[in-house]
């Protein structure tokens, strides 16, 4: 088996030693457990917990009551999820795993991890959601919003841009053309399915799923289109997927903040600001950004890291879930936000110093990483949630960690752009 040569310092030859070797313990564990697991919702995603979240929309001070257990069970006994609900397979999870094992077969030159890249794929297309003509997938469960309950295989255009580049990962190693008609599918659905909402005379912002009731205003969630649609363009030579791309992408630069953030959306009511999903507004613009030298896309990364990384992590300088809390937080660490400041410190390596600092101190996962190969999921007031959780963030550590490799191995033109 190959091992990485250093091909960009950011990170020290011994840490990049040290990740590869992190990647293969995980591996072996996923070996072992397999590919379903609990997930962040299990507490919510049963009849009984469901109801009992559709009350605290409803009526807050009742619905704290009923939510309480949930909550308690979540910050002391986090492994009791078992007892709320079951193991399941998730797409998104499926994609990230399907991403980081392309990016490692490339990366160490390992045939057996194509071969893993393609079995994710296979089961993506198995698990497709049932009811639409083009490929799409969503949540293995049903999940109470705000807006009412979103049915379980509800199309969530924050998974497929995910599955996408899978699709896309692959298809770039085997040059397979059946991949390559599953991501016009999906690039189909992204731009037919989902609603737009205008905005303004160039923005629009595009539905969270296809339901038509739907109001949109999730900032992530235009930024997840914009840049799927973008890439489809430049994949496809197709100008339509450019101009719709080009309006969603546009709601998001005119939704920044004076201060640099982003709120989750524009609807008034869910004001708050969060570290991971600030991060998928970033790497939504540095990807389209490096498909297009937008400047547009630049000047807000360069606003948004500033705010970021002032504002985003904790007095030991690790990431912090919520820089504008939406309510009490029970926990002081998240894997997700780890995930996604990796992938993001790695999308934007040597332009940032402090951002590239943040990623030679976060690729030290000593702490995170458990004996046998998988990741703790958060860290709480007490103690740490030890149960593993593929879209909670197993897969996406997984695929950030391979991306770095990656990166580290052929640059940031090399191997993958994904």
């Amino acid at each position: 088996m190959a091992t990485v040569e250093l091909a960009n310092p950011a990170v020290s030859p011994a840490d990049l030693a040290a990740v590869q070797a992190a990647v293969l313990r995980f591996v072996a564990w996923l070996d072992r457990y397999g590919e379903t697991s609990y997930d962040h919702q299990s507490f919510f995603a049963s009849d009984l917990g469901r109801s009992a979240k559709a009350l605290y929309y409803r009526k807050p001070l009742l619905g704290t009551l009923a939510v309480a257990p949930m909550i308690f069970a979540e910050a002391v006994l986090p492994s009791t999820r078992r007892f709320f609900w079951k193991r399941q397979r998730f797409p998104i999870a499926d994609a990230h795993y399907a991403m980081g094992f392309a990016l490692l077969a490339g990366t160490l030159k390992d045939e057996r991890y194509y071969r893993r890249a393609v079995h994710f794929l296979q089961v993506l297309e198995e698990t497709r959601s049932s009811g639409y003509d083009r490929y799409c997938w969503g949540y293995p469960f049903h999940w109470q919003t705000r807006g009412g309950t979103m049915r379980a295989g509800t199309p969530l255009i924050t998974t497929i841009p995910y599955v996408y580049e899978a699709f896309a990962g692959v298809y770039q190693i085997d040059g397979d053309s059946s991949w390559r008609s599953i991501m016009q599918s999906i690039a189909e659905h992204a731009l037919h399915d989902y609603r737009d909402h205008v905005i303004s005379a160039t923005a629009s912002s595009c539905s969270y799923n296809p339901d038509p009731n739907d109001s949109g205003g999730v900032i992530n969630a235009s930024a997840y289109r914009a840049f799927l649609l973008t890439r489809a363009a430049t994949d496809f030579s197709n100008e339509t997927y450019r101009a719709v791309a080009a309006r969603n992408l546009n709601f998001v630069l005119e939704s920044q903040n004076p201060d640099g953030s982003w709120y989750y959306s524009t609807d008034g009511q869910r004001d708050f600001v969060d570290h991971f999903h600030t991060c998928f507004v970033m790497k939504a613009l540095a990807k389209i950004e490096a498909i297009t030298g937008n400047l547009g896309c630049t000047l807000a990364i360069e606003r948004g890291v500033a705010y970021y990384v002032q504002n985003l992590f904790d007095n030991e300088g690790l990431p912090k879930p919520f820089s504008r809390r939406p309510r009490l937080t029970v926990y002081r660490n998240e894997l997700y936000d780890y995930a996604e400041c990796i992938n993001l410190a790695v999308l934007l390596q040597g332009r940032f110093p402090s951002l590239d600092k943040i990623l030679s101190r976060l690729v030290n996962l000593a702490e995170w990483q458990k004996p046998d190969g998988s990741f703790r999921s958060r860290r709480l007031l007490l103690g740490w949630d030890n149960t593993p959780m593929h879209r909670w963030a197993q897969s996406q550590m997984f695929r950030s960690l391979c991306l770095l490799l990656s990166r580290a191995a052929f640059g940031s033109t090399g191997y993958s752009t994904n």
